[in-house]
């Protein structure tokens, strides 16, 4: 007896349908197709390629505050093993880029009084619970701001910077601390999600 037979014998043929009909359902349905890339020459509005790299930036530096343990939101590395003597907490790592984000994602209109209002409340959080949805928060005005950036006002001194630049800084910032709390998770032997394929 064939051994493909020999293994089907173990199972009702009606199951064996069930499974084999799944099967063909699912080939039956093509896999989506992937968005066409623009045309060279295409312009893509400001707000659109801001707010592409910001949401790849948010899902990235989410997943890596999310993946940390609570115990080890006070973790940082230990002065011994380099000159690491004075640097931020994991914890305190994600409180800063929350913070610094209102900073850049504020628009002309966010005052110091206001920094340092969200700022200060920032700072007071302990939990993991609450400096993940803090967190959440400050990508929420994030987006809000470089959706308003348009190809007219992206280059436009406002007082408080250009809103490209804000942008563009304040990106560029967050990857910089992403750099770090990468290192982190790893020394206490967690794959960064965003490492582990999938995302």
């Amino acid at each position: 007896m064939h051994p493909a037979t020999q293994f089907a014998g173990h199972f009702p043929a009606r199951i064996l349908g069930c499974c084999l009909l799944a099967a063909a359902s699912a080939l039956a349905f093509p896999q989506a197709a992937a968005p066409p890339k623009p045309a060279v020459g295409t312009k893509t509005p400001p707000a659109q390629v801001y707010g592409k790299l910001l949401s790849g930036m948010e899902k990235e530096f989410v997943s890596a505050a999310e993946a940390m343990p609570e115990d080890k939101y006070d973790f940082a590395p230990p002065a011994t093993s380099g000159e690491f003597k004075g640097v931020r907490t994991f914890g305190a790592q994600v409180k800063h880029v929350t913070e610094a984000s209102y900073y850049f994602f504020g628009g002309p209109n966010y005052s110091e009084a206001e920094d340092k209002a969200k700022s200060d409340a920032i700072e007071k959080l302990t939990t993991k619970a609450d400096i993940v949805k803090a967190l959440k928060e400050s990508f929420v005005q994030a987006h809000a701001f470089v959706d308003t950036i348009t190809a007219e006002n992206a280059f436009v001194e406002t007082g408080h910077g250009t809103r490209g630049g804000m942008a563009a800084f304040g990106l560029a910032h967050m990857m910089d601390h992403y750099g770090q709390m990468v290192e982190y998770l790893r020394m206490n032997g967690i794959v960064p999600p965003a490492s582990r394929g999938g995302m």
